[in-house]
């Protein structure tokens, strides 16, 4: 890495408890990002709680703070995560990675893994869910259902361990093919595996009983690795990242 791009990184005002996980030659880099923390401000007010604390210029698609030897700095965006979800978002320090970058995704070539723990246990070991979603996005609020929409969803499910206790837990690892708004909320509890911790699809009571009995109080939806081809600049490249499990996953099993 060179002295500039050190600079350039060391210098990015993270969010609270945002790590940075992988970096390649590039430019590209992963960030695990904590429960609670918003992937970027929707207002000037959100910065302190965001994945970077700037300005975010939603047309571009970057953060933007200034430079330490004068001009700005610059840092766009390639991914989302729900506030709620914890895990693996994406950024760059050059708006033609970013692009070539969101392009995999667009096309679906990134290969994107997820664990929940939900209530209940699947009804097999591993399967492949196919849904048809609805996405109704109003006032800023984003609501997904199941049946009555036009957008087919896909994900591979596997469990990973359950737990036959009061509660009846299970951690699953779930593999998005589509990237649907709240898919992976949505596909869990339309199959009776609601996602510990959502207060929208969730099971209300359920969640009250888990925390009750003193578990940490958050949604239990993590992105945990990411990997894809890409090409930038005539060069090919291979980029992966993980972001470990939290302990509060597991220790309810």
């Amino acid at each position: 890495m060179s002295a500039a791009s050190e600079a350039f990184w060391s210098a990015v005002p993270l969010g609270p408890g945002v790590r940075r996980v992988a970096l390649d030659a590039n430019g590209l880099a992963a960030f695990d990002k904590p429960e609670g923390v918003l992937s970027h401000p929707n207002e000037a007010r959100d910065e302190a709680r965001s994945l970077v604390r700037a300005r975010y210029d939603g047309g571009a698609e970057c953060f933007e703070w200034p430079a330490p030897g004068g001009g700005t700095s610059r840092l766009w965006l390639i991914n989302r995560l729900d506030s709620a979800t914890s895990g693996l978002i994406l950024a760059a320090n050059d708006g033609e990675l970013a692009a070539a970058v969101r392009e995999q995704f667009r096309r679906r070539r990134v290969r994107k893994v997820y664990q929940a723990l939900v209530f209940g246990k699947p009804r097999q070991p591993a399967e492949t869910w196919r849904d048809v979603l609805s996405v109704n996005k109003q006032g800023g609020r984003i609501r997904t259902a199941s049946g009555g929409g036009n957008l087919p969803a896909e994900s591979r499910m596997t469990l990973v361990r359950t737990t036959l206790g009061a509660l009846r837990l299970s951690l699953i690892q779930l593999e998005p093919h589509t990237g649907r708004s709240h898919q992976l909320r949505v596909q869990c509890a339309k199959r009776g595996l609601p996602i510990v911790g959502d207060r929208t699809y969730g099971n209300f009571e359920a969640n009250r009983s888990f925390s009750k009995a003193g578990y940490a109080k958050r949604m239990f939806l993590h992105s945990m690795e990411v990997s894809f081809d890409y090409a930038f600049r005539g060069r090919e490249g291979t980029f992966a990242a993980t972001a470990p499990l939290p302990a509060e996953f597991t220790a309810p099993l």
